[in-house]
């Protein structure tokens, strides 16, 4: 006769697990001696080893006792049904690895494969991580809210890296982010950013300005994004004011009366 913990030992299952087995029914209770404990046979053993085999087998344990019952030709389908489902376990696991490998960095989260090379080319141009993250969290509001335009977008931001000038300007943006929006160089990189955009043909202007943003996001979105950009940097929001003044598209939606 042995104890419950010993029964537990012999099975390599925990006591608590003896009695949870016991409440579900999956191991009977066994008789009790004289002092009222539980004593066990090598037959309680034997059921524990499969109890516990079946569970970790992947098998749950509100079908364990099923199992338990089920001749040879029933046990042979049942496990059959079960593999299927492991092997759909494993398909998703190996799903959420290749998810988690690129999520290295943080860019690739909620983010599609197009996105995420710009932000690299951003970065390796030698663009803060700062820019880059603030980057990387507007086009996660932009996939979620207009995934089908982010393509043509985010082509339209790639191909403005080669416009004459433009790499400067935006690294001088940057660089802009933490001065005092009363720097009067604030003014005077507005004065160049306005004048090197009217040398720009229509279709160069056209692909900076992304015309349909205003038509595709309501009202409240386009906020959000602009208040994620420029909500950062009172320099920021002060050069946005001064390009609306000359003229040029690249205006802060969250002011305007409309």
């Amino acid at each position: 006769m042995l104890t419950i913990s010993e029964v537990a030992r012999m099975a390599g299952v925990t006591v608590r697990a003896v009695r949870h087995y016991h409440e579900r029914g999956l191991l009977p209770e066994p008789e009790r001696d004289h002092s009222g404990y539980r004593r066990y046979v090598p037959d309680d053993v034997v059921a524990l080893i499969r109890i516990k085999t079946l569970a970790e087998a992947g098998v749950p344990l509100a079908r364990v006792g099923e199992l338990l019952a089920a001749d040879k030709d029933e046990f042979a389908d049942a496990v059959a049904e079960i593999d299927v489902r492991l092997q759909a376990d494993v398909r998703q696991l190996q799903q959420r690895r290749a998810r988690v490998a690129a999520l290295v960095g943080g860019d690739g989260l909620a983010l599609p494969e197009e996105v995420v090379a710009y932000l690299t080319q951003m970065r390796e141009l030698g663009l803060s991580e700062r820019m880059i993250e603030l980057e990387r969290d507007g086009w996660i509001l932009i996939s979620a809210h207009a995934p089908e335009h982010v393509p043509q977008w985010i082509a339209s931001k790639r191909d403005a890296l080669s416009y004459p000038g433009y790499l400067e300007f935006y690294q001088a943006f940057d660089e802009a982010h933490d001065w005092h929006p009363d720097d009067p160089r604030l003014v005077r990189l507005a004065d160049e950013m306005a004048a090197a955009f009217a040398t720009l043909d229509e279709d160069e202007q056209a692909q900076l300005h992304q015309n349909d943003e205003d038509q595709v996001f309501d009202k409240q979105v386009a906020a959000v994004l602009d208040e994620h950009s420029l909500g950062s940097s009172p320099a920021w929001r002060r050069l946005a004011e001064l390009l609306d003044e000359r003229g040029m598209p690249w205006v802060a939606r969250i002011d305007r009366e409309d």
